[in-house]
């Protein structure tokens, strides 16, 4: 019963192909405004603080710093308003939950980027 329920769930949702990421990377999210009448995009890049939930339910969140506040912003995985995501850098981070971020500044609240060898 239940396999049955979930298959017809995966038919009649549409899953969009993102680029696999985790907390500590480095994304630009490009989501749609509807102003008025009017749609447009906007883009959103920051540091990924978590990544939560499953299925159609499954949330991440960004924080980015703007005119020196903290703005973090969820986006639902499954959202029609989230058009697209790109992974700028990849974090090199020990967890999965970057809560400690917001009390820090400058400095601190950097990321070390994770480096590939090229072989």
């Amino acid at each position: 019963m239940n396999a049955a329920v979930n298959y017809v769930h995966e038919q009649l949702t549409q899953v969009k192909e993102f680029p696999k990421f985790k907390a500590g990377d480095n994304v630009t999210v490009n989501y749609k405004i509807v102003e008025g009448g009017k749609e447009r995009i906007q883009s959103f890049r920051g540091d990924v603080l978590k990544i939560q939930g499953n299925g159609a339910t499954a949330t991440f969140t960004v924080r980015k710093i703007s005119n020196s506040v903290g703005v973090e912003r969820t986006f639902p995985f499954s959202s029609p308003n989230v058009d697209s995501i790109v992974l700028n850098k990849v974090g090199k981070v020990r967890r999965a939950k970057l809560y400690f971020l917001r009390e820090r500044s400058g400095k601190s609240a950097r990321i070390k980027e994770k480096r590939f060898s090229n072989l």
